[in-house]
């Protein structure tokens, strides 16, 4: 057996519907006087907050070196296995880099696996790695997103170094070269 439920008559008000059309008309006047939040990307850009994790990326030393020395770390405590290196030796010739046993030869991050957690940067030793705050990232194929070296070091750039930490063992190394 069914149910019966007793339901209050609609009032007059409410058989217009005048009550929802008003309720819809004051949402839409209060929302047209409101601060526009649409951006006309890509012409503008949101703003980045401090902390954000966007891309990772190699960067050079202010007088435009290789900072990485291929210790591979990154690639040990990257969860989704998105970093890849092959180490390379430096010639004995480069008195530049003469501190350096090895540098990366081939650098990859695929960035459809990069989960974007800041771990590579963390563990860097020598703040070679950094992510960026860039955003927005896209391709035509798989293989557009996977980035090799040269493409790393194009969106990193340079950054400043704080510590002058190569150019100090570089200073060492000549000294003690020079006894």
């Amino acid at each position: 057996m069914a149910k019966v439920v007793d339901r209050k008559p609609l009032t007059w008000a409410e058989h217009t519907y005048l009550p929802q059309i008003v309720g819809g008309l004051k949402i839409t006047l209060t929302n047209l006087f409101r601060k526009k939040v649409t951006l006309q990307y890509p012409e503008e850009r949101p703003v980045i907050p401090d902390g954000y994790r966007g891309i990772p990326t190699l960067v050079k030393d202010p007088n435009g070196r290789e900072k990485c020395v291929s210790c591979q770390l990154c690639e040990f405590v990257c969860p989704p296995k998105a970093i890849r290196i092959t180490p390379g030796a430096i010639p004995e010739e480069n008195t530049e880099r003469a501190h350096i046993e090895k540098a990366p030869q081939e650098f990859e991050i695929n960035m459809l696996r990069c989960i974007y957690c800041g771990f590579c940067q963390e563990v860097c030793p020598e703040e070679a790695i950094f992510l960026q705050d860039t955003f927005s990232l896209s391709g035509y194929s798989r293989e557009e997103l996977v980035f090799q070296k040269q493409k790393l070091y194009e969106i990193g750039g340079t950054l400043p170094d704080k510590h002058f930490k190569w150019d100090k063992k570089r200073s060492a190394a000549h000294a003690g070269n020079a006894h």
